[in-house]
């Protein structure tokens, strides 16, 4: 069983920037992949950004170019950098870890972007 946390959600003006963290209860090493998706209010859980274990990483079309994740074994916390933000990117973020085969998701922080 894997626990995720995140943190770093909140309100920000059109064009600003965000930090969000996702800390894990195991060994994020251990994790054979971890990353972000969100949720707008009617749509589809999108991807935003997957890291594999073998150092690949696929960015999603909504924040590409835009965000950037990173990670902290020693703290088994990941992170996604978000920039230039937008109304459109009104939505909850969740993190999420594939442990073996078994997927786990976090509870979803709230990110709103004001006009």
């Amino acid at each position: 069983q894997v626990q995720l946390v995140e943190s770093g959600g909140g309100l920000v003006q059109s064009g600003g920037s965000l930090r969000l963290a996702c800390r894990a209860s195991k060994n994020s090493r251990s994790l054979n992949t971890l990353g972000w998706y969100r949720q707008a209010p009617g749509k589809q859980r999108e991807l935003v950004v997957i890291s594999r274990h073998d150092g690949s990483i696929t960015y999603g079309d909504s924040l590409k170019g835009r965000s950037t994740i990173s990670r902290d074994n020693a703290a088994n916390t990941w992170y996604l950098q978000m920039n230039n933000l937008n109304p459109e990117d009104t939505a909850v973020y969740y993190c999420y870890a594939l442990h073996g085969r078994t997927a786990y998701w976090g509870q979803g922080t709230q990110v709103t972007v004001s006009s």
